[in-house]
């Protein structure tokens, strides 16, 4: 698989047109991004652990029946996907009260949220992503009442699936970003999952396993990604 014509440069990731219409490449960069930009730098293997992370998840969620736009990988920085017309959505699910939630709302900081809760974003960084509800999605006509739903139902199960497979590993999935797109009338699960779109603790220690760890400045953040694959993509821990 060829890349040819960059399409999209986003601040990780780069989209490249294939001799395959149907199909694109996606290139994982090592570029690592925060605070809408304000932070940035670029981290030798960064790309590679969140799309080594996110090729697992996805092949693991294809098993479960979760629709995707991932195909393979051509090394390790690059994975084919399914070309899909995008909807300019992010998906956040929640489990625990954390983050943005917190510092908006009158959460406490690491309360569960049952049922876990659903927010959806505009993406634009103009606007620096609002939170929209299903009329103004509607409204602006992003997405259908039918695709909507289809899309909650669809996010709450790769929030069950992964949640169940973290926790397995001895990590809780506090909360997560997804993308969808369309291909014709089926809706599918796109952009990537990993360290950056998620907020990991240890079950054990409450130890941050992501992106935080950049944010705050809480660590080494490429050691902990590593040391995040290591555990996902290894033999599942003692209970």
């Amino acid at each position: 698989m060829k890349c040819k014509q960059l399409l999209v440069k986003g601040k990780a990731k780069s989209v490249y047109s294939t001799d395959d219409r149907h199909k694109l490449v996606i290139e994982f960069r090592d570029d690592i991004t925060a605070f809408d930009g304000g932070k940035k730098d670029v981290l030798k293997n960064k790309g590679n652990y969140n799309a080594e992370v996110s090729a697992f998840f996805f092949e693991y969620l294809e098993q479960n029946g979760i629709r995707t736009h991932f195909f393979t990988m051509v090394d390790p920085h690059h994975m084919v996907v399914r070309k899909l017309e995008m909807i300019p959505l992010e998906v956040i699910v929640r489990n625990i009260a954390a983050g943005s939630l917190v510092r908006n709302y009158p959460f406490r900081e690491g309360a569960p949220l049952n049922p876990p809760l659903v927010v959806i974003d505009y993406k634009d960084d103009a606007r620096h992503d609002p939170m929209l509800n299903d009329e103004i999605i509607v409204a602006l006509k992003l997405a259908t009442p039918a695709e909507l739903k289809k899309i909650k139902k669809m996010a709450l199960e790769v929030n069950r699936l992964l949640s169940s497979l973290l926790s397995d590993h001895g990590i809780t999935l506090v909360d997560f970003k997804m993308e969808f797109g369309r291909q014709g009338k089926t809706i599918y699960l796109g952009d990537e999952i990993s360290m950056d779109s998620m907020r990991l603790w240890d079950k054990k220690t409450g130890e941050s396993l992501d992106k935080d760890v950049y944010r705050f400045e809480k660590g080494d953040v490429m050691a902990i990604y590593n040391r995040v694959v290591q555990r996902i993509t290894g033999p599942v821990m003692n209970k």
